[in-house]
């Protein structure tokens, strides 16, 4: 890769994702990327094997949670920091051969967090479901109303500066680290845009919307978090 281009990693959180995690990987654009991280979260399938056969470092995270599998990936990436870090889902519902697509904004030089929106993108029929829909669209709205930035999406396929990621002080360990995130960069000044991205309907069953557990777990995270940093300095 030529000197001048930025350098890039890829962090990949993964629980059970054997059948999918081959073509998350396949549809890299690996020519351009540094390293590509999946954090295993406890699986009890082939997920590791079949990471390590597709290219990529596996890195394993007992606690569940997504966002303690982000903090393993981006601990690992400290002994030798990336310019710009990618999260993308090991479910095959984001499309990661947008990958240059979603850090396009940040190689120009013009911004420093760029978010996939699957609302303003193209979404297969029934891949977000109508609770992820309005819980998306309530979290985003009351972000507005608090902090005064319009997002359209909490999507997880997002590109960030390393660097600015390290500044942000990120501590969430499970279902709020996405808004976590999405705050702290409003609070901080950075440069934040989003770019249309598609979706489909993930490979198995989600973990989070694909549950009554998981949706109410999550919906409640998100919005204790949005309020949680409204009352920080």
């Amino acid at each position: 890769m030529p000197q001048t281009s930025p350098r890039l990693a890829v962090i990949i959180p993964a629980l059970n994702e054997e059948r999918s995690l081959p073509r998350v990987l396949a549809d890299l654009p690996h020519e351009r990327l540094e390293e590509v991280v999946v954090v295993d979260n406890g699986s009890s399938d082939r997920t590791a094997e079949v990471a390590r056969a597709g290219g990529a470092r596996v890195l394993h995270e007992a606690r569940r949670g997504y966002g303690w599998a982000c903090l393993a990936g981006i601990d690992h990436l400290r002994a030798d920091p990336p310019d710009i870090v990618v999260f993308v889902d090991g479910d095959y519902s984001d499309h990661p051969d947008e990958l240059l697509a979603v850090v396009a904004p940040i190689v120009s030089g013009n911004y420093d967090m760029v978010i996939g929106s699957r609302t303003t993108g193209q979404a297969q029929p029934g891949a977000l479901l109508p609770h992820a829909r309005f819980g998306n669209s309530l979290a985003t709205a009351l972000i507005r109303l608090v902090y005064g930035f319009r997002y359209t999406d909490l999507g997880p396929f997002r590109a960030v500066r390393f660097r600015s990621l390290l500044e942000l002080g990120m501590t969430d360990r499970t279902y709020g680290w996405t808004v976590e995130m999405q705050i702290k960069a409003i609070q901080k000044g950075l440069r934040i845009t989003e770019v249309p991205v598609r979706y489909r309907r993930r490979i198995g069953v989600s973990k989070v919307s694909g549950t009554l557990r998981g949706t109410l777990m999550a919906g409640y995270k998100i919005l204790w978090t949005v309020f949680r940093y409204a009352w920080r300095p």
